[in-house]
């Protein structure tokens, strides 16, 4: 019992190549999917990404069933994933082959032709990331656009754009101005200034 769980039933480093091997596959994979399966998981989508996980799970252990060999998977497939992460935050080239660039959906307020149907996206998502921007429809966006990550990044139009902290203390500045007018008009002074 004990031996089956230590003894690495492959040499540790086709164990090591296999796990590479695999991270390499499904990274080409997830990347020949495109961007929006990365944040927009649906229920399909985490089917898909259940089974593949189950599908390459042989190619990744062989055949070795043992405490140490899954643990040997596991540290490579962590280490090969910071490597990559950190590649990709050193080589802007690199990120954009392996992760893609930002595609733009919408342009001042009208949808850009074809975006949507590239990016497998419904209409009621894009509706629901302007919603949560605070914008009531497509109309009131200045810019949106898929980010490589998944991400759907809106920019409201400025005049759709809620106030800011900075236009709250600029109109209480404002207004305490008015009061301080209004109260030396009350008080038959001639307002300063």
């Amino acid at each position: 019992m004990w031996h089956d769980l230590v003894v690495v039933q492959i040499p540790i480093v086709e164990k090591v190549l296999r796990t590479v091997a695999v991270y390499a596959l499904v990274l080409v994979l997830f990347r020949i999917a495109g961007k929006r399966g990365l944040a927009q998981l649906n229920t399909f989508d985490m089917v898909v990404i259940f089974l593949l996980s189950n599908v390459v799970q042989n190619a990744v252990i062989g055949n070795d069933n043992s405490l140490l060999g899954g643990a040997i998977g596991a540290a490579t497939l962590i280490a090969v994933n910071s490597a990559v992460t950190r590649w990709l935050a050193r080589d802007p080239r690199a990120a954009r082959i392996l992760e893609g660039t930002p595609t733009t959906v919408v342009r001042d307020g009208t949808l850009v032709p074809g975006a949507l149907h590239s990016l497998a996206l419904r209409p009621s998502e894009l509706e629901h990331a302007v919603r949560i921007q605070n914008g009531d429809n497509v109309t009131d966006v200045a810019r949106a656009r898929l980010e490589p990550d998944g991400q759907l990044l809106v920019t409201l139009k400025a005049s759709r754009q809620g106030a800011t902290r900075g236009d709250v203390e600029d109109l209480r500045r404002r207004l305490e101005t008015i009061e301080r007018l209004l109260t030396e008009i009350a008080d038959g002074r001639r307002p300063a200034g």
